[in-house]
């Protein structure tokens, strides 16, 4: 406690010592507005003869905004900027100049100047457009201009003097240092985070475990994966912010800030979007596993449904992780595509027309994820069971809403769609049966044959291994058929999900020991052929006929 005390004070320190150091040169900052990133959109690019705004800037400051048409801006904002850079250089060069911005109107257009000293340079003429921009005549516009180009070279001027950068550097070794700090105390935090993350790493689980210890630490590690991630997009987010901080400091590095933000600002977007889709993702997961863990840990299941419980939950788990996979990818891919700006607007229009189009073109999907949701709704079958499907069968190894897998006793995977599952045979829903057919020769004493397999069966549940396997008392038929071999005898032993096999091996080597003690043999297959009519046999040599009757 003291330590989660110890790190929000720090951080809080920081960002305070850093919130602190804003106020002295917050007017030298650029605001978001001053930025003016003009997000294109990617829809529209036809107009160039568009209207549109354009900054001019001093020192990665924004001075002043005007407006042309898309095909003339640039032209006009570079003749702008280079007449500006010449006049600001002489004006910064010459510390007892003065400097004066006018107007002077020739005709209707009003033209502003900028002297410096005895030096003079018509800067730029206002336009009815950079008035419109405003929402003000022309010449209120060119007087704004005015007021706002001396303001902005004054301000230059001073932020160039000793004193004021002296104060600067004061600040940014400040902030530095609160980065330094806050870095440290977040990334001491992470590496705890990783290694508690690593211990609940699902591929240390044990397959044994249940289910509901399973979905907990499912749970856990997506909760720990979040907070390891948050840890990291903080530490990152100090780096960058109070580096983009320090640069807009000082007026010859605060163009490099602006040339970051601005060739950083689509890639930034789309990696905020997909890092906090991560992260929404993993929290759904985590929710998922929570709820799946208090189902599948609910006190009001029986001990027998209780694996089938299990088995479902996990299925649904993993059938629900996919959809919230999907779902949140398809969201974060609009919101990338509308914080780029891009009008999302007809695609969510045209959505319904796509939806009809992939519905046709994609019946045997949705046939299929159909089939998967009433499997899964009906409890058919789940991930471990073991299935016959028409003429193949095996473990269900995965599941989702389109197909199901089976690994059969070869080791081969079958991939099987789920529209395709008409009848299954499931072999390990609740409980099992070991089936078993035992044949005995037809001189053997069927009574004694009888006792003996009862003998047998009955000792087997008595084992302290196999009692745990053997769910209820082993069942003799009875003589069962009258085959080619001798007399079958059938036994039917219920068993635990999966265990009809083993309990079934193990049963087959316990009687063969004692058919062999009591004199019992079990018969091979044997046949007798009879002769019922005269069959000729001709001598090849002298032609004759030659009869014989058995």
């Amino acid at each position: 406690m003291f330590k989660i005390r110890f790190l929000s004070w720090t951080i809080a320190g920081a960002i305070a010592f850093t919130g602190c150091a804003v106020l002295p040169v917050k007017a030298q900052l650029p605001s978001i507005q001053d930025l003016n990133l003009q997000t294109p959109n990617l829809l529209n690019q036809d107009q160039n003869n568009q209207v549109v705004p354009g900054c001019i800037r001093l020192d990665g400051r924004c001075l002043f905004e005007i407006a042309s048409p898309k095909s003339d801006l640039n032209s006009r904002i570079e003749d702008i900027d280079q007449r500006l850079s010449d006049i600001s250089s002489t004006y910064f060069k010459n510390d007892s100049a003065q400097l004066q911005v006018r107007q002077e109107t020739e005709g209707e257009i009003p033209d502003i100047y900028v002297s410096v000293g005895d030096r003079q340079v018509r800067l730029m003429s206002v336009t009815d457009q950079d008035a419109n921009l405003k929402g003000v005549d022309i010449d209120t516009r060119a007087e704004e201009l005015v007021q706002e180009l001396e303001e902005g070279l004054r301000r230059a001027k001073q932020e160039r003097q000793s004193e004021f950068l002296t104060r600067q550097a004061g600040v940014a070794a400040g902030t530095g240092v609160a980065m330094a700090v806050a870095i440290l105390a977040i990334s001491y935090w992470e590496r705890r985070s990783k290694r508690s993350k690593d211990q609940l790493a699902p591929s240390e689980s044990s397959p044994t475990q249940p289910i509901s210890t399973q979905l907990t630490q499912q749970q856990q590690w997506n909760v720990k994966e979040v907070q390891h991630r948050f840890f990291q997009l903080a530490q990152a987010g100090i780096l960058v912010g109070g580096t983009l901080f320090i640069l807009g400091l000082f007026p010859y590095t605060r163009m490099i800030q602006i040339l970051i933000i601005t060739g950083l600002r689509f890639p930034l977007r789309i990696g905020i979007v997909g890092l906090a889709t991560y992260m929404v993702t993993r929290l759904s997961y985590a929710l998922i596993d929570r709820f799946s863990s208090v189902l599948a840990s609910n006190y009001l299941l029986t001990p027998e449904s209780n694996r089938r419980v299990q088995l479902r939950v996990s299925t649904v788990s993993g059938v629900a992780k996919s959809i919230v996979t999907v779902t949140w990818i398809a969201v974060g891919t609009l919101v990338a595509l509308s914080v780029i700006g891009v009008n999302i607007g007809p695609l969510l229009a045209g959505a319904g027309l796509i939806g009809v189009a992939v519905s046709l073109a994609s019946q045997s999907l949705i046939k299929d994820a159909i089939n998967g949701f009433f499997i899964i709704l009906e409890d058919q079958y789940a991930v471990g069971d073991v299935i016959n499907v028409a003429n193949v069968g095996g473990l269900v190894e995965n599941m989702n809403l389109r197909i199901t897998q089976l690994r059969d006793a070869e080791g081969r995977l079958i991939t099987i769609p789920n529209s395709e599952i008409k009848i299954i045979a499931n072999l390990s829903s609740n409980w099992s049966r070991a089936d078993l057919n035992i044949p005995v020769a037809y001189h053997t004493d069927v009574d004694k044959a009888l006792a003996l397999i009862n003998n047998v069966a009955q000792e087997m549940t008595r084992d302290g291994h196999w009692r745990e396997q053997i769910l209820d008392k082993p069942e003799v038929l009875g003589v069962d058929d009258f085959g080619s071999r001798g007399v079958t005898i059938r036994v039917w032993i219920k068993t635990q999900p999966l265990k009809q096999w083993e309990v079934a091996r193990e049963f087959r080597r316990r009687l063969k020991g004692a058919l062999d003690e009591a004199g019992i043999s079990i018969p091979l297959p044997q046949q007798e052929v009879w002769f019922n009519n005269t069959l000729p046999l001709q001598s090849s040599r002298d032609g004759r006929g030659v009869h014989s009757q058995k």
